[in-house]
């Protein structure tokens, strides 16, 4: 009696640890510090993807923009005809004295997504960190998201349609009404494209971010890009980009 007794005990016991050990139970989650490394998606992008993607994005095109130039107002503004890219333009000074020699503005329109998976809730989480990345910068400084999405409201404009000058000036008018001039509109666009070999695949991803001046229309992109690879296995990784790496086929 005692034996069966002692191996019920011990069958319990390991139950429990199996159930501890590997969640049997349920999902659990824990905090994650600051040194930890992001999880690496097994199906699509994810935070290891993404957030080095806009931070070098990001830094790449605010390094390229010179900042020294006067915010658009809404009243009709002359730009020389020889003006080079991003140049300061000549505005009623009385309209530009306050932002003059101050950080320029960006207005981010937001992210067009182009690639085969759909962004989900990280579409919002990449517009929050290029924005927040534009106002840590020393000489750029963002418009507020509200006061975009209520410009384009009002003037009932789509985000490509402020590449035709007439549009770009109508929604210049509605943001410096609300006391937000702007210098710079900022698109971000998403793309990707898939190799399939068997049953593994690569996906290169990447963000491409278009600066356009508010006063000449003239424009600047940069991008980055990270690779990833999909296996069904984990010894995916090392036929295809390790040991045994072969030509396509």
């Amino acid at each position: 009696m005692n034996t069966v007794k002692t191996i019920r005990r011990c069958s319990l016991i390991f139950a429990f640890s199996c159930s501890s050990i590997l969640g049997c139970a349920g999902q659990y989650g824990h905090i994650l510090a600051k040194q930890d490394k992001d999880m690496v998606g097994s199906h699509a992008a994810g935070a290891a993807t993404w957030n080095p993607l806009v931070d070098e994005a990001v830094a790449q095109l605010l390094g390229r923009c010179p900042p020294a130039i006067h915010p658009v107002s809404f009243q009709n503004a002359s730009t020389p005809t020889n003006a080079s890219p991003f140049s300061t333009a000549e505005l009623n000074p009385e309209i530009a004295a306050a932002l003059a020699n101050g950080p320029a503005s960006v207005c981010f329109i937001g992210i067009e997504n182009k690639s085969a998976e759909e962004l989900g809730d990280f579409k919002d989480q990449l517009y929050e960190r290029i924005d927040a990345q534009i106002n840590t910068a020393e000489t750029f400084r963002a418009i507020s998201r509200r006061m975009v999405d209520a410009a384009l409201l009002e003037t009932r404009l789509r985000p490509d349609s402020l590449f035709l000058p007439v549009n770009r000036t109508a929604f210049a008018a509605a943001l410096g009404r609300q006391g937000a001039p702007v210098d710079y509109l900022l698109y971000a666009t998403v793309t990707t494209g898939t190799t399939d070999r068997n049953k593994s695949s690569q996906r290169d991803y990447e963000i491409t971010l278009e600066m356009v001046n508010m006063h000449s229309g003239e424009f600047l992109k940069e991008s980055a890009k990270i690779r990833k690879g999909y296996s069904k296995n984990r010894t995916g990784k090392w036929w295809n980009y390790g040991w045994f790496d072969q030509a396509d086929g």
